[in-house]
C-alpha cells in the first residue's frame, strides 16, 4: 500500500502552478472560442501581454523619449519576445507604457521566464540611462501570485505538520503515533497532487472526465488542498487512534486493543469519509477551471486518506509496532503537557482515594 502510494506521488514532482485564463475555459463557451481564435491568427502572446511602465528620473519629456527608446531596444532583444509596441504616453509626462507581446501563452513557463529577464534587464537599463521599469499587467500579476504561493507551499506544510506532531505527542502520549500521522498525511496529499497532476497538467484520462484544458495547475489548489485534507486526516486519526488508546489503557494489551479500537470506530470513520467524498464529487462535473480540480483533489484525497492511510496503514503499522507504538522518551513525557483525555491518572489515583463505606448506626 505504502509503494502505490508513493508511486502515485511521483507526478506531483512536476507540478506547475498558474491562475486559470480563458484557455482553460469550456469549448463551448465564448471565451474559449475567442482565445483560441486568437491564438490561432495573431499568436498565444496576444492573449497575455505583459505591461512595462518606464520613467526617467530628471522628469522632463525628451529625457523620458531616449530613455524609452532604449528600453524598446533592448525589450526586442529578449528571449521569448514577439512584439514590442511604441510607448503610449500616461498623465505623468515623464512615464510611459510599453506592451511587450511574449511568444508564448500567458500560462507558459516561458511567459513567467520572461517576466524575470524584463525585471533583470531594469537594473542595466536604469544605470544606462537613469530611468525605472516596472511590469504589470495581468499575466504578470498571476505569475507572481503563482510564484509566491508556490513558495509558500513548504513553510505552511511544515508548520502544519510541525504543529500536529506536538499535539499528537501530547494527547497519545507516543512518539510512533505522531510520525506515523504525519507521514501518512504527506501520502494522502503527495498522492492526490499526483493525480491532479497526470489528469489536469499531462491531460491523461482527460477527454473521459471531461477536463477541456490540460496545463499547470490552479495555483490555490495545493493550499486548499492541504488545509482541509489535515482537517479531516487529522479527525479520523484521533477518532480511530483513541479508541485504540482507551482500549489499551483499560486491558493493557497492545495489540489486541489496535483490533478492538479499530472494530468500534471505523464504522463512523468510513460514514464519515464517504459523506465528503460525495460532497466533494458533486462538484466535479461543473464546467469550471476552478472548481473541477479543486473538487477532484479533495475527493481523491478524501478516498486515499480514509481508506488507504487511517483504515490500512494505521492499524497495521500499531499492530506491527506492538507496545512501542505508545512508548515516549522519559525527557520528552517530561517537558511535553499531559492532558490525559482517557482519564487514566484518575483510575491510578482511585485505589489510594478509596475507602470503605462506614455502617449507619
Amino acid at each position: 500500500m505504502t509503494g502505490a502510494l508513493v508511486v502515485l506521488t511521483l507526478p506531483a514532482t512536476d507540478l506547475r502552478l498558474a491562475l486559470p485564463d480563458n484557455g482553460s475555459a469550456p469549448h463551448a463557451s465564448t471565451e474559449r472560442r475567442a482565445h483560441d481564435t486568437i491564438s490561432d491568427k495573431f499568436g498565444p502572446g496576444f492573449n497575455g501581454p505583459l505591461l512595462v511602465l518606464t520613467g526617467a528620473e530628471n522628469g522632463t519629456r525628451a529625457a523620458s523619449s531616449r530613455a524609452d527608446a532604449q528600453v524598446v531596444r533592448k525589450l526586442r532583444t529578449l528571449r521569448d519576445v514577439q512584439a514590442v509596441l511604441p510607448p503610449q504616453p500616461t498623465s505623468d509626462p515623464a512615464r510611459h507604457v510599453i506592451t511587450v507581446l511574449p511568444a508564448s501563452g500567458p500560462d507558459s513557463v516561458r511567459t513567467g521566464r520572461l517576466v524575470s529577464d524584463i525585471r533583470e534587464t531594469g537594473a542595466g537599463i536604469r544605470e544606462a540611462t537613469g530611468a525605472t521599469l516596472s511590469v504589470t499587467g495581468t499575466t504578470a500579476v498571476d505569475i507572481d501570485v503563482s510564484n509566491r504561493l508556490s513558495d509558500s507551499l513548504l513553510p505552511f506544510v511544515a508548520i502544519v505538520v510541525g504543529l500536529s506532531l506536538i499535539l499528537l505527542m501530547t494527547v497519545f502520549r507516543s512518539l510512533v503515533i505522531p510520525v506515523k500521522a504525519a507521514v501518512g498525511f504527506l501520502l494522502s496529499v503527495g498522492a492526490s497532487l499526483g493525480l491532479v497532476v497526470a489528469v489536469f497538467q499531462w491531460g491523461w484520462l482527460a477527454d473521459i472526465l471531461g477536463v477541456p484544458h490540460s496545463g499547470p495547475v490552479v495555483s490555490f489548489l495545493p493550499i486548499i488542498l492541504i488545509g482541509v485534507l489535515f482537517g479531516l486526516a487529522m479527525d479520523y486519526e484521533v477518532f480511530l487512534v483513541s479508541g485504540m488508546r482507551e482500549e489499551r489503557a483499560h486491558t493493557g494489551r497492545a495489540r489486541q486493543s489496535v483490533v478492538d479500537g479499530a472494530r468500534h470506530n471505523v464504522r463512523v470513520v468510513t460514514a464519515a469519509a464517504l459523506i465528503m467524498f460525495t460532497v466533494f464529487t458533486g462538484f466535479f462535473p461543473l464546467d469550471d477551471s476552478l472548481i473541477k480540480p479543486i473538487a477532484f483533489a479533495l475527493a481523491v484525497g478524501v478516498a486515499v486518506d480514509a481508506f488507504a492511510v487511517r483504515m490500512t496503514l494505521v492499524p497495521a503499522v500499531l499492530a506491527l509496532a506492538g507496545r512501542g507504538a505508545w512508548w515516549l522518551p522519559a525527557w520528552l513525557d517530561r517537558i511535553l503537557p499531559d492532558l490525559d483525555v482517557e482519564g487514566a491518572g484518575l483510575r491510578k489515583a482511585a485505589p489510594a482515594d478509596h475507602k470503605e463505606p462506614q455502617p449507619v448506626s
